[in-house]
């Protein structure tokens, strides 16, 4: 009997080995995502909801700056898909030879706050874009303009408030609007300009309190992205870009305060 038993806790066994390895990321089909640190929460989510209906797709996404991910995709860098933080970099990687136009497509339109932490003494829902002017603030955070677009809507925001000249020596730039949110939250800035989906994230909407800033102080944030011709996985870069242009799919992205191209 007990020899029987021993026997029977083997093939339990095996099976257990089996099944895990049936399931394990070396028996899935990477595909390498490449997206702005904006979609850091919300492409998070829609992944999780995409791989549970794919469960043989393992989904890699690495978060920067929508430029620098440009520049690397021209040297034709291992991402299946690219999520940019405006429309243009897709369009140029089209234009360059790296990406088919009919792989192209647009999926939200980002929004921009002013955010400082819950202790900060400014407050920033009364003051507005005065709150940059604050006589506590030292630093303002706004991610680097020259390749993250965020950046750019930030500086514009603050030309056309008028605050731009009254606070140019006090910016800090941060890598991309993920690090600029960093940079807030850890006090190696007073203040800054960051993305709506990154302050209205349960992972940050307890943290900080914010102002959004009108959409017409800034050009309109179009969103979009583009799958390249080097491309490994290209299949399963159309499924998740067709899930994320779903209903479901820009289901979530409105939960983190974007609005969609038709908007």
């Amino acid at each position: 009997m007990r020899a029987i038993l021993l026997f029977a806790l083997a093939l339990l066994a095996l099976a257990a080995c089996g099944t895990g390895a049936a399931n394990s990321p070396a028996n899935k089909r990477p595909l390498a995502v490449a997206a702005a640190a904006d979609l850091k929460f919300a492409l998070d989510d829609v992944v999780a909801r995409f791989e549970a209906d794919h469960p043989d797709v393992d989904v890699r996404v690495t978060y920067g700056s929508s430029g620098t991910f440009h520049a690397q995709l021209t040297q034709k860098a291992p991402f299946d898909l690219y999520f940019s933080a405006d429309i243009d970099y897709p369009q140029k990687l089209v234009e360059a030879g790296v990406a088919d136009k009919d792989t192209q497509f647009e999926y939200a339109v980002g929004r921009i706050v002013i955010w400082v932490p819950n202790k900060s003494p400014i407050d920033v829902g009364n003051l507005r874009h005065e709150a940059l002017l604050h006589p506590s603030v030292r630093k303002v955070a706004i991610a680097n303009p020259v390749h993250a677009p965020y950046g750019r809507a930030a500086e514009a925001a603050m030309r056309d408030l008028g605050v731009y000249d009254r606070v140019k020596d006090r910016l800090v730039l941060g890598e991309n609007i993920a690090q600029t949110a960093q940079f807030i939250d850890t006090g190696a800035a007073n203040i800054g300009i960051i993305a709506l989906s990154l302050a209205i994230a349960p992972q940050m909407k307890d943290k900080g309190k914010f102002w959004e800033i009108p959409l017409k102080h800034f050009p309109r944030m179009l969103q979009g992205g583009v799958t390249p011709k080097h491309a490994r996985n290209p299949a399963d870069a159309k499924l998740l870009r067709d899930y994320v242009t779903s209903e479901a799919g820009r289901a979530i992205l409105r939960q983190y305060g974007f609005y969609m191209p038709e908007d």
